[in-house]
């Protein structure tokens, strides 16, 4: 059934979630849930739109049957690690191509794919703003590169000249851009360490396939890239009689929840800086 024109700005979502009907089924099923939400904010009252969110709707129940047995649709904070943990992977293969100097159309599809899976995350809640930041900086990279190759142009590497942009139609704006993703520009963008990864990796033709390799084992991922900048170190030691009350048992089970997600990746690092947040409210009492 054919998109109707009303509902044009979700189309790269649905394209992302179809990509990955068997690359990822979790994705494309919360990429079809953004999509359905969105589209309903659009408009969800003439008859061609409300046909097409219906079969959409329908699509969604019948993945929802299918996948009854992954935490990442019956859990909401398992998902949400699971999208999230896709998104920045996507994100830093695309930084670490970059600030190598290795421009390609792969790396420019991971770093606008791994921006419309940040929209996708609002499905959960409000973006943190970490996730803002990494949002703007990869569809403004994403516009930045494609239109430098487009033109003949070398890019330049890095955050250099990180501004607001006006985004084509391919590359964020009306094609790529949700409801959700107006949001304040951020002070600075997002930095990783480079230098990890295989140089090798993904830096194939322009004709190759659109996504980084999925198995990460070789990438080094920087330790705590995936956290926020406060994630401690090290474990202070109790003090006192620790009192917790049951919302600090429902954070650290979310903690513990998102370490079990980051495994299912072998993302060591962020299943460690998860689990001594679990550690530390339940030692502490504090975050």
């Amino acid at each position: 059934m054919a998109l109707p024109p009303q509902l044009k700005a979700i189309q790269h979502y649905l394209r992302t979630a179809q990509e990955h009907e068997k690359r990822d089924p979790v994705v494309a099923y919360y990429c079809r849930l953004y999509a359905m939400q969105t589209g309903m904010k659009l408009d969800s009252k003439t008859p061609e739109c409300r046909k097409f969110l219906v079969k959409l709707m329908d699509q969604l129940e019948t993945m929802k049957m299918e996948l009854t047995d992954s935490d990442s649709i019956t859990h909401e904070v398992v998902g949400n690690a699971h999208i999230e943990n896709y998104a920045l992977k996507m994100f830093l293969y695309a930084d670490n191509e970059d600030r190598s100097g290795r421009f390609h159309k792969n790396m420019i599809k991971s770093f606008y794919t791994s921006s419309l899976l940040l929209d996708v995350l609002s499905v959960f809640g409000e973006l943190s703003e970490e996730n803002i930041q990494h949002r703007k900086y990869a569809r403004w990279k994403a516009t930045y590169i494609h239109n430098c190759l487009k033109s003949g142009e070398t890019p330049q590497a890095g955050p250099a000249g990180y501004e607001e942009e006006t985004y084509d139609e391919e590359y964020g704006a009306e094609g790529g851009r949700g409801p959700s993703s107006q949001s304040a520009q951020p002070q600075s963008p997002p930095h990783f360490q480079p230098g990890f990864g295989d140089p090798n990796q993904g830096s194939g033709s322009m004709g190759g396939p659109p996504y980084p390799p999925t198995n990460y084992n070789n990438i080094n991922i920087p330790h705590g890239a995936h956290c926020p900048a406060n994630t401690p170190a090290e474990l202070p030691p109790p003090t006192g009689d620790v009192r917790l009350t049951p919302e600090d048992y429902t954070r650290a089970q979310k903690y513990c929840k998102y370490a079990g997600s980051a495994l299912q990746y072998e993302d060591v690092g962020t299943a460690v800086q998860n689990l001594q947040k679990a550690l530390k409210l339940l030692t502490t009492g504090k975050e």
